[in-house]
């Protein structure tokens, strides 16, 4: 038998939860646009010769970042984050020598 403290409770504690996880969703998808675009100056960029607009390079042969199945970001978006460059986002156009076929 359940009394009305603690179906209320209940509720309480199911409302809590699921704000929650709305909200650790919601800062996972804030964190991923509001990236900074890694330059093209920086070191590991240069490592890996990347560039913003991969259609300026014959050596991406029409590859791009969004099509590389290192790229983070949602389809259609014009920037996103990458695997190599942590806590940075590339352009979708972009293209670097790192570039793998999504599988």
């Amino acid at each position: 038998m359940s009394t009305p403290d603690s179906s209320s409770r209940r509720q309480l504690l199911k409302r809590i939860a699921l704000a929650a996880s709305a909200a650790a969703l919601a800062s996972t998808s804030l964190r991923a646009a509001d990236q900074p675009l890694i330059s093209v100056d920086e070191p590991e960029a240069k490592a890996v010769k990347y560039v913003e607009d991969g259609s300026k390079v014959k050596e991406a042969m029409g590859n791009r970042c969004d099509t590389c199945s290192l790229y983070q970001g949602k389809d259609g978006s014009k920037q996103g984050g990458c695997q190599l460059f942590k806590g940075k986002g590339v352009t979708a156009a972009g293209w670097c020598t790192a570039w793998a076929p999504q599988m």
